[in-house]
């Protein structure tokens, strides 16, 4: 009998058949194999990253720019104002370059005259109270010596003051800061000149400007924005009647005032208080009302108490009453509506949404409102808030149910009688 192979001799023996052996598996097995990194993964890294710098460069810049895209807000929204005189005198074959110079060349006029105007009287009030200081300053002393029986002189006075400290370092600090005040009016200056050119170029280039925009719309997405564009128009430039009408109302209320009270330059100081305080929204009011209380405290100041206490009336008046009625008719929003945007404007914007939050927020609403579909709303009594006349028991009647009802509890067999 031959002999029995082994199974070490059989093992090693194998190789010599031809058949190749499978190969062993590498380290670690398949927790090796899960381990091994993905290969999207790398550059799923690298695109968020990407991502992430492309955000903060843009939050860069949008911080960088907000000031000129506030400029814009401002320009696009007096363009649209002066959208309905422009169009009006190019309808009759004027261009429309030369129409919007015509209306911005009137505005300037207006606004120049306006300014120049109150600064002539301005200088002349600051000349008069300069001249009549001494005057003043000795009926303060005669007042102050009679009441508290002192002897002080306007001539110790003034010398006290001359080598005071307080008026040296204001001097120096009045001149350091001419500088600074030099800046603020060169930038403001700056910006107004920015807002005009791009005002002017909206105005003058809306018709290319909608164009332009259309082109890249499909044409049922055309007409919607045609339609917003027109309806932001006619928003604005009722939003900007309204604030005119109650420039006019306020300017007359307060000329009454100055007239009656005997405080000069009445019709000037009027016509101060009523633009500065509807055109200059969250401190226009007070802005307004500043310069008349300083007018009225060279005559008496009583007079300058009567003044202030007249501009606060008038303006709860004015918020509360007047203010709500007007926007609600010419912009057609309702008083609440419009006293909340302003508040939200101006939380998001400052002075700028305040002044642009009603047109903003009216031309919204106009523009959905033509886009959501509305019912007949049921004859309901509940709907009007009260019952139609003829309706439900009179009170003599209701009256008596309450009594038959009174009635039966107290005869009931819970009352203790039976």
């Amino acid at each position: 009998m031959a002999p029995t192979d082994e199974p070490g001799q059989s093992a090693r023996q194998a190789p010599q058949t031809g058949t190749t052996p499978p190969p062993e598996p590498p380290e670690g097995g398949v927790a090796g194999q899960a381990a091994r990194m993905p290969r999207w993964l790398p550059r799923a890294m690298v695109l968020a990253l990407a991502l992430v710098g492309v955000f903060q460069l843009g939050t860069w810049a949008f911080h960088q720019l907000i000031g000129l895209l506030l400029n814009i807000l401002i320009a696009f929204f007096l363009a649209l104002a002066a959208e309905p005189a422009v169009s009006r005198l190019a309808a009759r074959g004027m261009r429309r370059g030369f129409a919007t110079f015509l209306v911005f060349f009137g505005l300037l006029i207006v606004v120049a005259g306006f300014f120049t105007l109150l600064g002539s009287m301005l200088a002349g009030q600051i000349i008069k109270m300069i001249e009549g200081f001494p005057e003043y300053l000795d009926s303060v002393i005669n007042w102050v010596n009679t009441t508290f029986h002192t002897e002080l002189r306007r001539v110790d006075i003034q010398e006290g003051l001359l080598h005071s400290d307080w008026l040296r370092k204001y001097a120096q600090n009045s001149a350091a800061g001419v500088l600074d005040v030099s800046t603020q009016v060169l930038g403001g200056l700056f910006r107004l000149l920015t807002i005009a050119l791009f005002s002017f170029y909206f105005a003058a280039d809306g018709p290319r400007l909608r164009r332009a925009l259309c082109s890249v719309l499909p044409p049922a997405k055309q007409a919607e924005v045609l339609r917003a564009w027109e309806i932001a128009v006619d928003k604005t430039g009722g939003y900007l009647y309204s604030r005119g009408l109650m420039a006019l109302i306020s300017g007359v209320a307060h000329y009454v005032l100055l007239e009656a009270l005997g405080i000069p330059y009445a019709p000037v100081l009027a016509m101060w208080v009523g633009v500065v305080s509807q055109f200059i929204p969250t401190i226009g009011t007070y802005l307004a009302g500043a310069l008349p209380m300083l007018i009225a405290f060279t005559v008496s100041p009583l007079y300058a108490l009567w003044v202030l206490i007249f501009v606060v009336v008038y303006q709860q008046f004015e918020n509360y009453i007047l203010q709500p009625k007007l926007t609600s008719k010419t912009v057609d929003i309702h008083p609440a509506v419009a006293f909340g945007s302003v508040i939200a404007g101006t939380a998001l914007l400052g002075a700028v949404g305040a002044l642009i939050s009603i047109p903003a927020v009216a031309t919204l609403q106009a523009f959905l409102g033509a886009y959501v579909k509305r019912y007949d709303v049921t004859d309901d009594p509940r709907v009007h808030g009260h019952r139609r006349r003829g309706e439900g028991p009179n009170p003599l009647t209701r009256a008596r149910r309450v009594w038959a009802r009174a009635r039966q509890r107290s005869s009931g067999p819970g009352n203790g009688t039976g």
